[in-house]
């Protein structure tokens, strides 16, 4: 091989690790609206986002599940996170939105107000959860600090958690 060669190849590696260093420092999160927060969660946890379908009510549970529904034949829970956060109840607009959450078996599906963007953000820039809201039972796992906003993330696995 040519020194040339040689040369092109290590300069290749190089840029191919330093993108990978830079990667590695940055989270990758969609953002959503909930009344008048703005909320997130890693994006590889997302299934899928749809426009709302048809559903059905599911007798004894909590008021912020909302029923089941069939997304290509898998019943999965709706969960209206308006009611879950204590919010009042919402009729659905254009702008209502179903996302799929799923860690290892566990899926649902949720109810959001409003889908706001994909959003990446430097791992130093994501503070911990507030004070009122540490352990293991808080559903916020950190406050992510943008420019002209704070957005607060979610804990999948808190979200996802049965307790009907």
């Amino acid at each position: 091989m040519s020194d040339k060669l040689k040369e092109i190849i290590n300069k290749q590696s190089n840029q191919q690790s330093e993108t990978l260093d830079q990667s590695d420092n940055i989270v990758q999160l969609v953002g959503f609206i909930i009344g008048e927060e703005e909320y997130a969660v890693p994006i590889l946890s997302i299934q899928e986002i749809i426009k709302p379908i048809e559903w059905t009510r599911v007798p004894q549970t909590p008021a912020y599940v909302v029923g089941v529904f069939n997304l290509r034949g898998s019943v999965i829970p709706l969960i209206d996170l308006r009611i879950k956060f204590g919010l009042t109840p919402k009729k659905h607009s254009d702008e209502t939105r179903f996302f799929v959450l799923k860690q290892g078996d566990e899926v649902a599906g949720f109810v959001i107000d409003r889908l706001t963007m994909a959003i990446r953000i430097k791992k130093e820039d994501i503070g911990p959860a507030p004070d009122t809201m540490v352990g293991d039972e808080s559903m916020i796992d950190g406050v992510g600090k943008q420019e002209d906003k704070i957005l607060t993330i979610l804990k999948v696995n808190k979200l996802l958690e049965r307790d009907f």
